[in-house]
């Protein structure tokens, strides 16, 4: 397997090469950075419904008026 190395940068999330750079559709490349720390992230992602039919547990009714929450109930 040959390699070629080329230099970019990274703008919006993507990685830029020279213009003069013509790369195949679908290549495999390898991204080497250097003298970078890796900042590990945590994403949360959104929790999703096991079946349609829980839905139900999730209906509020919306009425007028200042109520306002009193915090759970502990009954």
């Amino acid at each position: 397997m040959s390699t070629k190395t080329y230099e970019g940068v990274v703008r919006d999330g993507k990685v830029r090469l020279p213009e003069s750079v013509r790369l195949p559709e679908s290549a495999t490349v390898y991204v080497v950075v250097p003298n970078f720390d890796v900042q590990r992230t945590v994403h949360v992602g959104s929790p999703r419904l096991a079946s349609s039919e829980d839905v139900r547990d999730f209906r509020k009714r919306v009425t007028q008026g200042e109520r306002r929450w009193a915090g759970p109930s502990l009954a």
